[in-house]
């Protein structure tokens, strides 16, 4: 990654000599109106770069140096809570102890498999949708005829 850092560095440079070169032509500035200030065209263009460079690097440099302090505190705090949590001040982890303790503390059970019963199949009630109701089928089972005869 230096090596792509370092060569897009020699590039802007050499773009910048480059230009330097074609352009060294001299400028009027007006910054007010009683001051003007002759300077190059090249002169102009390195501060404006600057100007736009600075400030975004501090912004960054600021930034990583904010977020290294936070993340070496929060490393700093977690190895604290393991270092006090893997045994307590003043008592001799052994092995053995501890190995008997994890088991007593969290058994392990399994749960039973649970299979499902066979369901027999149900008769096919008055509103059983696999048999539509045919007014015309005798044999029909469906249900009772509710209309008034006269």
């Amino acid at each position: 990654m230096q090596i792509l850092r370092t060569a897009f560095w020699i590039l802007i440079l050499v773009a910048l000599l480059v230009f330097t070169a074609f352009n060294w032509k001299p400028v009027e500035v007006k910054l007010w109106e009683n001051m003007i200030v002759e300077t190059k065209v090249p002169a102009l263009v390195i501060l404006a770069f600057l100007l736009g460079l600075v400030p975004t690097w501090l912004l960054h440099r600021g930034t990583k140096w904010r977020l290294e302090r936070r993340i070496s505190q929060l490393e700093s705090a977690a190895r604290t809570t393991a270092a006090s949590r893997a045994a307590p001040a003043g008592i001799a982890a052994d092995p053995a102890v501890l190995a008997r303790e994890d088991a007593a503390a969290a058994p392990v059970v399994e749960p039973a498999p649970v299979r499902p019963e066979p369901v027999a199949p149900a008769a096919p009630g008055p509103l059983d949708p696999a048999r539509p109701v045919d007014p015309a089928d005798p044999d029909h089972q469906g249900a009772p005829d509710t209309t008034d005869r006269v």
